[in-house]
């Protein structure tokens, strides 16, 4: 993982890398009763609010829509589109090779291409067609005008070495890229330039000039390390995903996947369900409002979950609003497509806190084995999709979610907050 999140003139150790920055309708079925007590009755209190209770209309997706903490990599849905780009339709890159005086390339520029494209592909699935990533390689060494190790990639790379090593980059090539045709670059160094260790995501300054070529800045980039050729070409799927707006899953400190384990590629790369959550994909606009069942106030609702590994139709989401920038999710997931290597299928249920940071914990995945031990290949976390006759509960905001019942490929939850 390689990504960083630095305001400019900050500077970080390069750990799993972060990103190096500058500074409905909803598909509910209809609100039931709270459960009987024990004898089948309602409790005086039920009996008071039952009328009250179903009454009250189904909130609109958009009331379990959380706000950003800052506008930049979190879990809020008012991404800001001029900082980020927007995931919808054809999303042009811009493929450059880079080798240095220290460091000559001795492979070929498609060897390296085919380590990273592959994410396009990916990308498509995993956006059921929305964002149609094109890479374009520039099948060419361009040789950076310093030694690879004067970046400063394995000392901690500041916002302004990372800049001028895109810069660099963008000039060397600029004799053969018209820059102006693309949304965003790509930077790939030669497998011999071992001082460019990890894979840090460029997010432009609004607060100055910047990158410009051809008459248009430079606004998104990956400048790729070396540890490309261990996470392989997800690694431009997670680095892209900052670009559009996502933070990190993992920990920046403590447990490194102690959050959310393997099942979204914006924890660990090379989990076993990398698959974005359902979350990630409403927040980028490839899970419509209709698609997703909010519930914002006490109540109680039935849902019938289709997995979000299936394009289009019926309700991808379950969503408990808990507070200004607090929810829980109960989405289904099962062993197909991008997650074909799940180590467990089922309900996953986790909480969305929008006012935390990237790196430290904005979604937290509920474990429904804790304790256990994982298969091979898996974490401890990977193992915790709720299972029919399970339920999570959340004593201190009232939220329970029962998982009832799982046929037709369809998982049906009862979701509740008192």
């Amino acid at each position: 993982m390689s990504h960083y999140i630095l305001h400019r003139g900050e500077r970080s150790a390069p750990r799993f890398g972060r990103l190096l920055l500058p500074l409905a309708t909803a598909a509910l079925a209809l609100l039931t009763a709270l459960p009987a007590q024990a004898d089948g009755s309602q409790p005086d209190s039920v009996q008071a609010n039952a009328a009250q209770q179903a009454a009250r209309k189904p909130a609109a997706p958009a009331d379990c829509a959380l706000p950003g903490r800052t506008g930049w990599t979190d879990e809020g849905h008012d991404t800001d589109p001029a900082q980020f780009l927007r995931p919808d339709g054809k999303i042009r890159a811009a493929m450059l090779f880079v080798d240095f005086p220290d460091a000559p390339a001795t492979e070929s520029t498609t060897e390296d291409a085919a380590q990273l494209t592959p994410a396009a592909d990916w990308l498509r699935e995993a956006s059921y067609g929305d964002a149609r990533l094109s890479i374009t390689p520039i099948n060419r060494w361009m040789r950076m005008p310093q030694n690879a190790n004067t970046y400063g990639f394995e000392r901690g790379i500041t916002f302004e070495q990372h800049e001028l090593y895109v810069g660099q980059a963008v000039a060397a090539a600029d004799p053969y890229v018209d820059f102006g045709d693309y949304d965003i670059v790509y930077v790939v160094p030669t497998k011999a330039a071992g001082a460019i260790t990890f894979s840090p995501t460029y997010l432009f300054d609004p607060g100055t000039t910047g990158v410009v070529a051809d008459g248009k800045r430079v606004k998104w980039a990956v400048t790729f390390g070396q540890d490309m050729w261990r996470w392989g070409f997800k690694v431009l799927s997670h680095e892209t995903g900052h670009i559009f707006g996502l933070p990190d899953l993992y920990a920046f400190s403590g447990e490194t996947h102690g959050y959310v384990g393997g099942w979204d590629v914006m924890g660990l790369i090379s989990g076993a369900s990398p698959r974005y959550s359902g979350w990630h994909s409403w927040k980028l606009g490839w899970i419509d409002d209709k698609e997703v069942a909010c519930l914002d106030a006490a109540g109680q609702s039935t849902v019938k979950l289709s997995p979000i590994e299936s394009k289009g139709g019926g309700t991808k989401l379950a969503v408990v609003r808990t507070g200004p920038t607090t929810a829980y999710v109960a989405e289904a997931r099962r062993a197909e497509g991008l997650d074909s290597a799940a180590c467990s299928s089922g309900v996953l249920i986790y909480k969305v806190d929008s006012a935390a940071q990237t790196g430290a914990g904005p979604m937290r995945v509920m474990d429904s084995t804790p304790g256990s031990t994982p298969g091979n290949g898996c974490l401890p976390l990977d193992d915790g999709a709720y299972q029919p006759g399970q339920s999570f509960t959340d004593a201190a905001t009232g939220v329970r979610i029962d998982v009832l019942k799982a046929n037709g490929g369809h998982t049906t939850v009862r979701v509740s907050r008192t």
